[in-house]
């Protein structure tokens, strides 16, 4: 039982932690573009705690599994000082493109200090400018396997079976042994989190810069009915595939 429970709090810190840094990167670059933030929400559902100091509402929920930063006039038009709709494409963009692209950095980062800190403490070579280096090398190797495995999905040779969905990331943490492991997988799971976030499928931030890309190379916008029925259908097509991904997890673990 004890077990169980110290596997939860790595699952939800892990999950919740990645969230905070995804939401938290669409959260600075509004702020930095003057856009207002209306709700800073980590979780789903049922609320536990809110407090709103100023004219931003901070959320924490009852389901850890993603969070959402609510922007001014971002779901509906809104001439509002500091709506989204009526920033320029480029900082919209920014905005949408900053949750995905922080977690890939944070990963990337992360991934490189542990391998300088593993490389150093081996003693291959006790110069820490020669731990860092095998480190970055690593990185780069780590990286690369990332686009490697982006491009297998996108010419086809990767099955929708080998995904793993939030039930078989949650088996992967349980079975986490040690810090190292743990930080490991943390990295891991951020960098392929920010490259699947950023894919170019609606409902995703990387449908929604497909979408702003649209709209600059016709100089206008999409309808606002359009434009949610492409979500919607973006929408569905996630919720298909994640039942999928998650029944073949099941079926995995048991």
């Amino acid at each position: 039982m004890i077990t169980f429970f110290i596997n939860v709090i790595k699952i939800i810190f892990l999950l919740g932690f990645l969230v905070l840094i995804h939401e938290g990167g669409h959260f600075l670059v509004a702020r930095l573009c003057k856009v207002n933030v209306l709700e800073f929400s980590i979780g789903f559902g049922p609320v536990i705690l809110q407090k709103k100091p100023k004219e931003t509402k901070y959320s924490l929920r009852a389901i850890p599994l993603g969070g959402y930063v609510r922007l001014e006039g971002e779901d509906e038009h809104s001439d509002c000082e500091g709506s989204f709709s009526k920033a320029s494409i480029p900082k919209r963009m920014a905005i949408v493109l900053a949750g995905g692209l922080t977690n890939i950095i944070f990963g990337l980062i992360v991934f490189f200090i542990l391998g300088t800190v593993i490389i150093h403490s081996q003693k291959i070579d006790d110069s820490i400018g020669n731990s860092m280096y095998l480190a970055l090398i690593k990185t780069k190797e780590f990286l690369f396997s990332m686009f490697e495995s982006l491009k297998m999905l996108f010419i086809g040779k990767a099955k929708v079976d080998q995904f793993i969905g939030p039930v078989g990331i949650s088996e992967v943490i349980a079975k986490t042994s040690g810090i190292q492991d743990y930080i490991y997988i943390l990295s891991l799971i951020s960098v392929s989190l920010g490259v699947t976030n950023l894919l170019p499928i609606p409902a995703l931030d990387g449908g929604k810069i497909l979408l702003l890309i649209i709209e600059a190379i016709r100089r206008k916008k999409l309808s606002e009915k359009t434009e949610i029925n492409i979500q919607l259908i973006g929408f569905a097509f996630l919720i298909t595939i994640s039942l999928y991904v998650a029944y073949n997890d099941i079926l995995r673990i048991l």
